[in-house]
């Protein structure tokens, strides 16, 4: 009886512990060289995201949770091949429709633009009190090529443009 109360607690602990963080391995679109990795975890402020990135171009850059775990190209309604878009759209639950930036009430997946510097390298941590582990895990992070107003004027997704670079969150 003991034996199998210990092999119960194992079990829950070991799948609480799953949860509790998660991690995206990022690569540029064009050639698959790494960008980085980004860190996951669940916290009593919200997702605790923290990142360190390089091989980026300078400037600022959009960053999104995007639906789907699929970080391959695809042809657009246009005919144009563009990377990374089997990712999908901007992870929206709700179906709000509006890209209001990281802490507005529309796309959860909306996360703070990448400042980048000279080096094309990138550190940085903060929290996403609207997301969790759960709801991220087996979706995917994309960087844009331009930055991101969190508006759909003038540009539509506030302007991030091209995908340049994509991780599989797991």
């Amino acid at each position: 009886m003991r034996k199998g109360l210990v092999i119960l607690l194992l079990i829950v602990a070991g799948c609480y512990l799953l949860d509790d963080d998660a991690r995206s391995d990022v690569y540029l679109t064009d050639n698959q060289k790494p960008v980085g990795r980004i860190v996951f975890k669940d916290t009593p402020s919200g997702l605790y995201v923290k990142l360190n990135f390089k091989n980026l171009p300078k400037g600022e850059h959009g960053f999104h949770i995007h639906e789907n775990p699929n970080c391959e190209a695809t042809t657009d309604d246009k005919g144009n091949v563009q990377p990374a878009l089997k990712a999908g759209g901007h992870y929206d639950p709700e179906k709000t429709g509006k890209h209001l930036g990281p802490n507005g009430k529309g796309h959860k997946g909306d996360l703070p633009v990448l400042n980048v510097g000279e080096s094309g390298k990138v550190k940085t941590e903060f929290y996403m009190p609207y997301l969790s582990v759960k709801e991220i895990r087996e979706r995917s992070v994309i960087i844009h090529r331009d930055g991101d107003n969190y508006q759909d004027e003038p540009q539509v997704l506030g302007g991030g443009g091209k995908r340049i670079a994509c991780g599989i969150i797991r």
